[in-house]
């Protein structure tokens, strides 16, 4: 069963502490809501869970068959290419290539897979859904949504909510940090992030 626990965890830039001594375990089947005022570190936290940026102290435990996926603020692709370009490129950074999983997501949020438009050319809805199918194509069982609704119409974030509760039921674990709190959605746990501790 994946795990992740985070123990006395803490970060700071120059004078500026973000994170403080901030604890946290994510299991199987947690559905977990972070919020904040901006600034506050979600993002930071998100980072230092999926390896980007290493924290100043305190530890993060994971079991051996954690699989993390992530959409952390903006995401980043290669503009000058279409999107099933860009899956692909990524899917195989890990050699999870699965294009009949992959073209499902794409129709479930309403993108054409075989569409050869480059992505630079997206709207910021569009690249937003790229980036949530980016972070769950490759069967990821932790799941690191920063914002994840910027963007997308009322269609497309209903899609989304049912979406996440699916994976619940399926024992993946979901941290979604976001302004925006959707009742809908089957939250297990709900954080407030304030200076440097979730409360």
């Amino acid at each position: 069963m994946p795990t992740i626990t985070i123990n006395n965890l803490s970060k700071s830039f120059q004078e500026h502490h973000v994170i403080q001594n901030l604890n946290l375990t994510i299991e199987s089947g947690d559905c977990i809501y972070i919020h904040g005022m901006n600034g506050c570190g979600k993002s930071t936290l998100f980072k230092i869970i999926a390896g980007i940026l290493k924290p100043d102290c305190g530890t993060i435990e994971e079991s051996d068959d954690v699989e993390i996926g992530a959409l952390i603020e903006n995401p980043g692709f290669i503009e000058t290419e279409s999107l099933s370009y860009n899956l692909l490129f990524l899917a195989n950074l890990k050699h999870h290539y699965d294009q009949n999983k992959i073209s499902h997501l794409c129709n479930l949020y309403h993108l054409d897979y075989n569409d050869k438009t480059d992505i630079k050319k997206y709207s910021l809805g569009m690249r937003q859904k790229a980036g949530i199918i980016q972070a769950i194509m490759e069967n990821q069982n932790i799941i690191l949504l920063d914002e994840p609704t910027r963007g997308l119409d009322k269609e497309s974030i209903q899609i989304f909510i049912h979406h996440i509760n699916n994976l619940i039921l399926e024992n993946k674990a979901v941290i979604i940090a976001s302004h925006d709190y959707h009742e809908d959605m089957h939250f297990t746990k709900i954080y407030k992030m304030e200076n440097g501790h979730l409360i």
